[in-house]
């Protein structure tokens, strides 16, 4: 096996497996399309290995292609972040910086975070991932994480800022129409807004959230922006951040006492990181906003 392939044929690759066709890759890539078709035979012929097969619907993977697919999307995620750690260098705050966050966080807290730090250094590009999936900082998916939960690397640095409580909320429009639940068990008579499929994260909570179940749910989705979004609508009862709620005077927050779910909040880097100013910037603005957010 030759010991020498490009990286740009893994990269076609990595693009044919996430399009399903030779064409859609050059697309996604910029260029043409018999340039991929080339970078796929010449990297099965180095690999002597099948990688696709042709179907009415496109190219299907092989399952050698599916053991190769995380070492090319780690390869991927090295050069993005040489690629970023190049457009740094020099006098300043300047170059890429790639955080990740969930769907909420992302959408409701951080935007008023990034848009002060971005006034504060204009040289500095910020990429934000939203995704609750746990990005790996170890191989470079991403620079900076807020995450809700500790991380366990020892490469990883790594600051709690606090909890983010998560409560009971409705808006005043549905509690006029329908009534205020008097008790916990008076909720199960209401329109409850919940998950589809149980995550990862409603699994971990145990007793917690051992009574909310996708049963009791007249309205459900596994998306925590059309959650919170149902919750503002006046659809019913649901789970949303306590900080979130206070801001807005619409939305009511019941039974604070009866449920309560803390959640521990962290925002962490590689430690290779902690001396790049962008990496540093960035992460003290996020330290410093997110406790605001939870202090609210």
């Amino acid at each position: 096996m030759a010991s020498d392939i490009g990286w740009e044929r893994y990269r076609s690759f990595l693009a044919v497996l996430n399009e399903g066709s030779l064409s859609r890759a050059a697309r996604a890539l910029g260029v043409a399309q018999p340039t991929v078709g080339r970078h796929m035979a010449s990297l099965e012929q180095s690999l002597n290995l099948a990688l696709f097969t042709r179907s009415q619907t496109g190219l299907i993977p092989t399952e050698a292609a599916l053991a190769l697919r995380s070492y090319a999307e780690s390869m991927n995620s090295t050069a993005a972040a040489l690629e970023r750690a190049a457009a740094s260098q020099g006098a300043g705050v300047r170059g890429t910086v790639r955080i990740t966050a969930s769907d909420v966080i992302g959408v409701e807290v951080l935007p008023v975070i990034i848009a002060s730090l971005h006034d504060e250094h204009p040289e500095l590009v910020v990429e934000l991932v939203l995704t609750d999936r746990m990005q790996d900082l170890l191989r470079r998916e991403a620079d900076i994480a807020v995450r809700m939960a500790r991380p366990r690397q020892e490469l990883l640095v790594a600051r709690r800022i606090g909890q983010i409580e998560l409560g009971l909320h409705a808006h005043q429009r549905y509690l006029s129409r329908h009534g205020t639940p008097t008790s916990m068990a008076d909720v199960a008579h209401h329109a409850l807004i919940g998950f589809d499929q149980p995550s990862l994260f409603v699994r971990g909570t145990g007793k917690a959230l051992s009574g909310w179940r996708r049963e009791a749910f007249a309205l459900r989705t596994d998306n925590n922006l059309a959650q919170l979004a149902l919750i503002r609508a006046g659809a019913g009862i649901g789970v949303c951040q306590a900080p979130i709620a206070r801001r807005d005077g619409a939305l009511v927050r019941l039974f604070p006492r009866q449920f309560s779910l803390p959640l521990d909040t962290w925002i962490t880097m590689h430690a290779d990181l902690r001396d790049s100013p962008r990496c540093r910037v960035a992460f003290d603005a996020l330290v410093k906003g997110l406790q605001q957010y939870i202090s609210q």
